[in-house]
């Protein structure tokens, strides 16, 4: 078995077929910029959205006193942290385990099996990355990861497009990823990933075809409707990110696996810069994170600059804006500093799903009551797909 120095250096654990996957990197060194922050919070927020979901689609859900009280905690997480957690959603227990389950599975294979569908350019960036090829402000995140985005046909944006131009590489084991994962999707985003055919119950037997015909059912459209309720916190109305702005919205997911530490004398051995993932603001508009329920290691940065845990609150999403929202909002809202590190012994998964704008919308500050009383605007015209293209250009190492 051979460990690399990268891997020997920063002391961490991985999964016996997972030491051949990393990257031998060496660690650059960079100032951390001043980055995006809210305000002096000391926790995240839960919110229970039933109400805002029950009466989503109601042309008077303006009006109803219980999405009105959803929807002044929006505003007020959003305003005050950019981060809150999720309950009420309508998505089981069972799905969100088992979609973290079979991620899980796939990071336990060897690497060879792995690196079948490794990330490359010609894909569109979709695929797998070994440990150390994601990077944050060009320093080596300790994870590995399978990024997927909507996918882009050629010419599906023109120029702009071009980069992102491919389809999602799923692996063929564990059995059924694609299928589950397609679906998860649909019920986030709201949109089929493609029509709805009937399987035979003989393909899926016992509890897998129970959970497989719940995720076909559901269709929550999760992430659309928070999106409502805060464009109604946004003094607009609730189709505000419909249409040219989200009505065809893309996104992206990405199922990362964060190594744990490894133990020497009994005791977890960590150096400073270890760092999972490194500090960052998300793209778009919002983040749906579904993460393991027994490990601590999301941080979220206050306006002081300290770092506050946002622990695993078992059926719950945390949601964070991005930056896109910040824009929309016309810097009201802030897609707030966020990072994660792993002090567990045990091996991490998170599956982060993303919801953006159009890929092609040009995103600027909403005119709303709420928005104007901002000041004036306060940002230039975004065009959503360059803000992504360039994140993805500087992002990996070595693909």
């Amino acid at each position: 078995m051979c460990i690399t120095p990268f891997v020997s250096l920063y002391k961490r654990q991985l999964p016996p077929q997972s030491l051949h996957c990393i990257t031998d990197l060496t660690r650059n060194t960079q100032n951390t910029q001043k980055s995006a922050m809210a305000t002096d919070f000391s926790s995240i927020p839960l919110i229970d959205v039933s109400a805002l979901l029950a009466k989503c689609d109601d042309p008077k859900m303006g009006e109803d006193p219980g999405v009105l009280e959803v929807v002044r905690q929006l505003d007020k997480a959003c305003t005050e942290a950019g981060f809150f957690y999720l309950k009420g959603h309508g998505v089981s227990d069972a799905l969100l385990k088992e979609v973290k389950d079979i991620t899980r599975r796939f990071f336990e294979l060897p690497c060879e099996e792995k690196t079948k569908i490794k990330m490359t350019p010609a894909a569109g960036f979709r695929g797998y990355q070994r440990v150390g090829e994601n990077i944050t402000k060009g320093t080596p995140d300790m994870h590995e990861a399978i990024d997927c985005y909507k996918e882009v046909t050629r010419g599906m944006y023109g120029d702009l497009g071009k980069t992102m131009e491919g389809y999602n590489q799923w692996p063929q084991n564990p059995p059924k990823f694609k299928v589950i994962m397609e679906e998860y999707i649909s019920i986030c985003t709201g949109m089929l990933s493609h029509p709805f055919i009937p399987i035979p119950m003989i393909l899926f037997p016992g509890v897998e075809f129970f959970i497989l015909m719940m995720i076909l059912l559901v269709r929550a459209e999760l992430a659309r409707k928070i999106m409502r309720g805060i464009a109604l916190a946004l003094g607009g109305s609730p189709d505000e990110f419909e249409g040219q702005r989200a009505g065809d919205p893309f996104w992206v997911m990405r199922l990362i696996g964060y190594p744990g530490l490894t133990t020497t004398n009994g005791t977890h051995e960590a150096m400073k810069n270890d760092i999972g993932c490194g500090a960052h603001t998300d793209y778009g508009l919002l983040t749906l994170l579904n993460q393991d329920e027994d490990i601590n290691a999301l941080q979220v940065r206050n306006l002081s600059g300290e770092w506050i845990s946002a622990p695993p609150v078992p059926g719950t999403f945390v949601c964070n804006i991005g930056d896109m929202l910040k824009i929309y909002s016309n810097g009201l809202y802030e897609s707030t500093l966020h990072r994660v590190i792993n002090n567990s012994p045990k091996y991490r998964v998170s599956v982060v799903y993303f919801y953006e704008t159009n890929f092609d919308s040009a995103v600027e500050p909403l005119d709303t009551i709420r928005t104007r009383k901002n000041g004036t605007k306060k940002f230039e015209k975004a065009i959503y797909g360059e803000h992504l293209v360039s994140k993805v250009l500087t992002n990996f190492v070595d693909v």
